[in-house]
């Protein structure tokens, strides 16, 4: 039985979703410990997106398979109670054979939060990035457009991990303004290369620093060398907000 599970968590206690030997702990090693006294059986799990040390997310979705399903067992309840509370199970599913929160995810949304302000904020500071000097949202809407469209982000790929191409298609792409001197910078595309959103965002914020236009950019892009982009975005501000897969799939997904 293959089961689909909704999450949301707060990263900053977590060295990033996937497990490692050591370190801090990780949301995979904590999910993973759950399920497996839960279903009495050793679970391995897949999430949508390896989200870094320190980010967070709105939507992670995660797929494992199980022997056997307890009859009247509230999965959603259960896992919540055996798991911190930075982490949180939203949702519970049981998903078709052939779903794959990976592979079956046809787009990913992330978002990025900056505040943007006179002084930093003793609060939020796990939850955003601080920038002092005051943003044109309109110039850094023109700055991020080149990367709409399909293309070859290598210069935004930190390395790490091996992939076997690094075109990706972005639908949208906007800066808004959003409440108590916050600045989101919303991104879909067809799946993102490693830490791509945050050397995106760290690579807009330097040119707009420093007066440069789209045209620079296209430069960066069309170079696919990551020594031409700039800076990298510290992770507290980003989030794994949301991830879509084809409506087919979902409507073969019976809640639990």
């Amino acid at each position: 039985m293959k089961i689909k599970l909704l999450m949301a968590y707060d990263g900053s206690p977590f060295g990033g979703w996937q497990k490692q030997k050591r370190g801090k702990p990780t949301l995979q090693g904590k999910l993973e410990e759950a399920l497996s006294i839960v279903f009495n059986q050793s679970i391995n799990t897949m999430g949508s997106g390896r989200t870094d040390t320190g980010v967070h997310a709105m939507g992670q979705v995660v797929h494992f398979e199980v022997e056997k399903f307890p009859e009247n067992l509230n999965l959603v309840r259960a896992l919540n109670s055996l798991t911190p509370p930075e982490m949180v199970i939203k949702a519970a599913w049981e998903a078709p054979h052939d779903f794959h929160a990976v592979a079956s995810a046809i787009k990913k949304n992330y978002r990025y939060l900056i505040l943007n302000s006179e002084l930093p904020s003793a609060f939020r500071h796990k939850y955003s990035t601080w920038v002092k000097h005051a943003l044109d949202l309109q110039k850094l809407n023109q700055l991020t457009s080149p990367l709409l469209g399909e293309h070859d982000f290598k210069s935004f790929q930190t390395t790490g991990t091996e992939v076997s191409s690094t075109i990706r298609r972005i639908y949208d792409l906007q800066w808004r303004a959003k409440a108590g001197e916050l600045v989101e910078f919303s991104i879909t595309g067809s799946g993102f290369l490693k830490q791509m959103v945050r050397n995106i965002v760290g690579t807009a914020l330097d040119l707009h620093r420093k007066g440069l236009n789209s045209k620079h950019m296209s430069e960066i892009l069309a170079s696919r060398n990551r020594t031409q982009a700039l800076g990298t975005a510290p992770a507290q501000g980003l989030y794994l907000y949301k991830v879509e897969y084809p409506l087919p799939l979902d409507n073969k997904c019976r809640k639990l």
